[in-house]
């Protein structure tokens, strides 16, 4: 059984929960290996052309995805915390090394509960600096971006 939410939660997070019949490890795995989150991250017809990932506390990351009009656009983080296949928390507000980055806009927080047989409970938390990011970014179309690439997350990760 698949349950999702994209209800917000307070004025500056954003929700998407579902029960995913995958392991929260693979689920994981899809998250922290650069060849497998290309694979999922981004909802067509954009495309993730390159992620380096150095998941650990402190370590950065980037990733690039690519329009349909060729254009790139890279976004670049910092780790704050990592559970391994329990809890995957980044930040953009910083670019490595604890830059400040030019405008912080969301934290990441992931969750993966085993709820037993195989199945996890999925929740992504995307905490906003403000009130008008988080209303921006729902207006970019967080609830179906980030549904179609759960989606892709899921598929990936069923087949490891």
């Amino acid at each position: 059984m698949r349950t999702e939410t994209t209800e917000e939660q307070g004025e500056r997070e954003l929700r998407l929960e579902r029960d995913i019949d995958v392991p929260g490890a693979k689920l994981f795995r899809a998250w922290t290996e650069p060849e497998l989150l290309v694979r999922w991250f981004t909802p067509p017809p954009y495309v993730t052309v390159r992620a380096e990932l150095d998941v650990r506390p402190g370590g950065t990351n980037v990733v690039v995805m690519r329009a349909p009009d060729g254009s790139e656009m890279e976004h670049r983080g910092v780790y704050l915390e990592v559970v391994p296949g329990r809890r995957l928390v980044f930040t953009d507000a910083y670019t490595g090394d604890w830059e400040p980055s030019g405008k912080p806009f969301m934290t990441v927080v992931l969750t993966f509960d085993d709820l037993g047989g195989g199945r996890t409970r999925y929740l992504a938390s995307v905490r906003h600096w403000t009130v008008a990011d988080r209303e921006a970014h729902e207006g970019m179309g967080f609830h179906q971006g980030w549904g179609i690439a759960t989606d892709q997350l899921a598929a990936v990760a069923a087949k490891l």
